[in-house]
């Protein structure tokens, strides 16, 4: 079912976000022209549990929709980071100020594999400490939100996670804690 690339040309590139129009051709003999691929940094994120068993969200304005939602800290893995949990570990003290004693890697998926090339790593942080105040890009506004796992999952149970990816974090986060229940 695999197609095979023939050729690529690239629209449009930038720091986060490159557009790339390939042509292909299918097992068949058919050709798929323009298929339109967004390139975009890999990602990581968390469900951060602190050491009295609260988990670290975080409320910020997301633009594209309009809004400002709550969400799990994470972000994208940066030239400098060693590997993926040094990235995770990195994101979480810069977004929250906390840094965790264990990171328990829950898996990788894909944003929208029709379209998106990246993946996005699952981490569960544990034993979390505010250690020091939040160091945030120029263009990050962020409150940290410190909930109990029974108002998380009120909050996924009243549709109030919109972010997907974090959603699925979340999910897999509390399957990991023994919190989710089929």
């Amino acid at each position: 079912m695999n197609w095979k690339t023939l050729s690529s040309d690239y629209l449009f590139k930038d720091t986060w976000f490159t557009v790339r129009r390939d042509t292909c051709v299918k097992p068949d003999g058919k050709i798929v022209t323009p298929y339109y691929v967004y390139e975009f940094p890999t990602w990581v994120t968390a469900l951060a549990i602190t050491e009295d068993n609260h988990v670290v969200m975080v409320k910020q304005y997301r633009h594209a929709i309009e809004e400002t939602i709550i969400e799990i800290p994470g972000g994208c893995v940066d030239d400098t980071d060693k590997n993926l949990e040094e990235a995770i570990a990195r994101e979480l003290l810069e977004e929250t100020g906390h840094s965790f004693k264990t990171y328990e890697y829950l898996g990788k998926i894909s944003p929208n594999p029709s379209t998106n090339n990246n993946w996005m790593h699952m981490y569960l942080a544990r034993g979390g400490k505010k250690i020091k105040e939040q160091s945030l890009d120029h263009n990050e506004d962020i409150e940290v939100v410190l909930l109990t796992i029974d108002e998380l999952k009120k909050l996924i149970n009243e549709h109030q996670i919109l972010q997907a990816m974090h959603a699925t974090t979340i999910f897999y986060g509390l399957q990991k804690l023994g919190q989710a229940q089929w």
